[in-house]
């Protein structure tokens, strides 16, 4: 089938092999009975590039990454890999493909399907309902900017320091998009930093500030310290509805969000970066919060549902196929009525694996479509 939706699809290691996997029945699937095709290459990243290449990216896959309208990303890293040098380790593939590709604004939702209010730690009537955004700057920060190292002091002791640094420019462009994604929701807008401590909060709060008075019509803005923030979010999440966030602080607000949901296993993430001025598309990749879990890989117990609903992000935000996404994210939602891998496991449910749960997200898709 013809199309002109390049997409590159990177499994990487670990339970992202088999995820992918999986999503490639999803997307056979809307070939089949939506005629909505992709024109897909498939890359190694992560420890598999390492293992063939010595490095977890090579120039070849980040050239086909960056001409693909979108890279659908599974997992990098498993402990085989600790001892190899920092620049070299899995995670730096993943890293140099959102610094080169510009992905500035990652985009975690964390909500809860009907189905999950139990799986929850907290209380149902704390997560019942939950529908929350928080948006991470993704290539500045303490995780990119310089100067940053470990020096060696010469009498036994080392140093190691990162730097959180942050430009104007850089705020504002995130601030851009966590007003456009409130005013797409219910107008919240909370900006999340450390000003009381920290001079890059500092001048985090004054550009949202500014920002917001001069092109945030339609959104309440509010200010939040990160350690507060935390405890909201498990003290009343339903008081947010967007968050914006810089890289650090982002990377550990979303994982702490990502629990109220029940689990890692379902949840997805975009990476957008800068509209084209042609396609008004911006570069994207699309990849599950869970990780590589390796303690489960080649098992057939991942769940697959993160890297499915992932999946629908790529359909909503690159192809403006939003039916497709909204048909993909319900079967998910009733799939769930009855069937559970072993991560969100309840009474009254079937547990299964990876297989059975793609089984019964495809039954749903077969069931909606008719």
């Amino acid at each position: 089938m013809a199309s002109n939706r390049k997409v590159m699809v990177l499994p990487g290691d670990g339970i992202g092999n088999e995820v992918m996997a999986a999503n490639m029945k999803l997307i056979d699937w809307l070939a089949k009975h939506r005629s909505l095709g992709f024109d897909l290459s498939e890359g190694l990243v992560g420890g598999a590039a390492y293992d063939v290449h010595g490095v977890p990216l090579t120039e070849e896959t980040l050239a086909d990454s960056m001409a693909s309208d979108a890279v659908l990303f599974g997992a990098v890293g498993t402990p085989k890999y600790d001892g190899v040098p920092f620049d070299v380790r899995p995670e730096a593939g993943l890293l140099r493909l959102r610094k080169e590709m510009d992905l500035f604004a990652n985009l975690r939702p964390a909500m809860v399907f009907p189905a999950l209010v139990e799986a929850s730690t907290l209380k149902p009537e704390v997560v019942s309902g939950l529908d929350i955004m928080i948006l991470r700057e993704l290539c500045g920060g303490s995780y990119f900017a310089e100067p940053r190292g470990i020096d060696d002091l010469g009498d036994g002791t080392k140093r190691g320091y990162d730097t959180n640094a942050y430009t104007t420019p850089e705020i504002q462009r995130i601030g851009r998009v966590g007003m456009d994604l409130a005013r797409k929701r219910n107008g919240r807008l909370t900006s999340v930093e450390k000003a009381n401590v920290m001079h890059s909060g500092v001048l985090w709060r004054e550009v949202m500030t500014q920002l917001h008075a001069a092109e945030g019509d339609g959104v309440e803005l509010s200010h939040m310290y990160a350690d507060n923030c935390a405890m909201q979010l498990v003290r009343n999440p339903k008081q947010f509805d967007v968050i914006v966030t810089d890289n650090l602080f982002g990377d550990l607000l979303s994982d702490c969000a990502a629990m109220l949901t029940g689990s890692l296993g379902m949840l997805p993430s975009a990476s957008l970066g800068t509209p084209d001025p042609e396609t008004g598309l911006p570069k994207a990749m699309y990849e599950p919060v869970h990780g590589s879990a390796p303690d489960i890989a080649g098992q057939g117990l991942a769940n697959p549902l993160a890297q499915f609903l992932s999946f629908a992000m790529m359909l909503r935000y690159s192809f403006d196929q939003a039916d497709e996404a909204d048909l993909v994210e319900t079967a998910v939602n009733n799939a769930l009525q009855s069937k559970r891998t072993g991560d969100i496991m309840a009474p009254g449910c079937e547990q299964t694996g990876t297989d059975g749960m793609t089984q019964a997200v495809l039954d749903e898709m077969d069931r909606l479509a008719r």
